[in-house]
């Protein structure tokens, strides 16, 4: 009787003891506003939207001490629009993120699933669509860099270092999962970053083969690592990027250099705005270059301001159009959880070459101006 109490104790210790060395979180981030757009196809609008500035999303993350300074670690998380319950990412049940990797304090981390690119980890925390003060709204027009992370590398294996005296790198690669088909539909990535102080900088390459059902691939591999998100169908998108901020007291301002091109341009998809803005694809090259130039400063603890400037310069088969847009910030937190929000963007193309203004996550104006003003809320968990 005592050797069984002794071995139900010794047990007991024993769970407890493994459970201390394990975790799992459940987070999340809901955010719901209403828009007004003074031109959506012709006609003004107010609208519900969810995300305006950060996705709603919820989702689980955790961690295993296997000793050593080595762990074992996932994340599943699922994005949501909060003004209908539906689900994100084309209908994904944890389409902004799912991966599982092993991480060394050392070392740093390896992980294998559904992830973020280069360009989304190094470069868009330097600019404000890549953060919590501007977010999806603020995005460079169609997201064409995938500051705002549009879309996800699906197949994908991920190293990320470990800080060795403030210097950051990493890289991704997309596999195709295709048989016959080694680089139709693959992706891969890589950049670094660099802390000192109150100064940040970052820089990444991205590179996409066959992302859509072009002339160059009719054969779409659907299985591949960009699929029913993409931003553009391309036969070949190569993105690049670099930026830099400084803080100094409450105030941090940054600029943010990207540039897109596109071989064998067919279409762009439903990770940009859903609309082409009337840009016509026809097979063709395109170029996208975005200047960004940004700043926020915190007014009190609770209150902020931010806003920032992106000049973007479009090459296309018969058209430049160059855009322009403006946007401004401010948010109040009631709480260590929740703010309250007020935002808005201005954005012209020029006239003349025939595109539509068009900010992203809404629909595309009937002319070459839009504005956007956004009240919202923000709740995380």
């Amino acid at each position: 009787m005592k050797k069984t109490l002794m071995v139900a104790a010794l047990s007991g210790v024993f769970a407890t003891a493994a459970h201390a060395q394990s975790s799992v979180t459940l987070y999340g981030l809901i955010d719901a506003g209403i828009t007004y757009t003074n031109n959506q196809g012709g006609h003004s609008n107010w609208q519900e939207t969810s995300g305006a500035v950060n996705g709603s999303r919820w989702g689980l993350r955790g961690a295993e001490d296997l000793g050593g300074g080595l762990k074992a670690i996932f994340t599943l998380e699922n994005g949501f629009g909060i003004n209908d319950g539906t689900l994100k990412q084309g209908q994904r049940e944890f389409g902004r993120q799912a991966f599982v990797g092993l991480s060394s304090n050392q070392f740093g981390s390896v992980t294998l699933g559904r992830q973020y690119d280069s360009m989304v980890d190094y470069v868009g925390p330097l600019s404000l669509t890549g953060t919590q003060y501007g977010g999806t709204q603020f995005a460079h027009p169609f997201d064409n860099d995938n500051l705002n992370n549009s879309f996800r590398v699906n197949n994908s294996v991920k190293y990320q270092s470990a800080a060795y005296g403030g210097f950051k790198f990493g890289a991704l690669y997309g596999f195709s999962n295709q048989a016959d088909g080694f680089a139709n539909n693959r992706a891969y990535s890589a950049g670094a970053s660099y802390n000192y102080g109150g100064l940040n900088v970052g820089a990444a390459y991205l590179q996409l083969n066959s992302n859509g059902a072009t002339s160059a691939a009719a054969a779409f591999n659907s299985g591949g690592a960009v699929s029913s998100d993409n931003t553009f169908f391309a036969a070949r998108q190569q993105t690049w990027g670099a930026g830099a901020s400084y803080t100094f007291g409450p105030a941090t301002a940054g600029l943010v250099y990207s540039q897109t091109n596109l071989h064998g341009l067919a279409g762009i998809g439903a990770g940009a705005s859903g609309v082409s803005g009337g840009i016509a694809t026809n097979g063709d090259s395109a170029r996208f270059q975005n200047f960004e130039a940004n700043a926020r400063y915190a007014l009190t603890p609770a209150l902020s301001i931010a806003g920032s400037y992106t000049y973007t310069r479009g090459n296309l088969e018969g058209t430049s159009p160059h855009w322009n847009q403006f946007n401004l910030q401010t948010a109040y937190s009631l709480s260590k959880r929740t703010d309250v929000y007020l935002q808005g963007e201005y954005q012209q193309v020029n006239e003349g070459s025939g595109v539509n203004a068009d900010i992203n996550g809404l629909n595309a104006s009937g002319n070459n101006k839009q504005i956007a003003v956004t009240a919202g809320l923000r709740h995380r968990f």
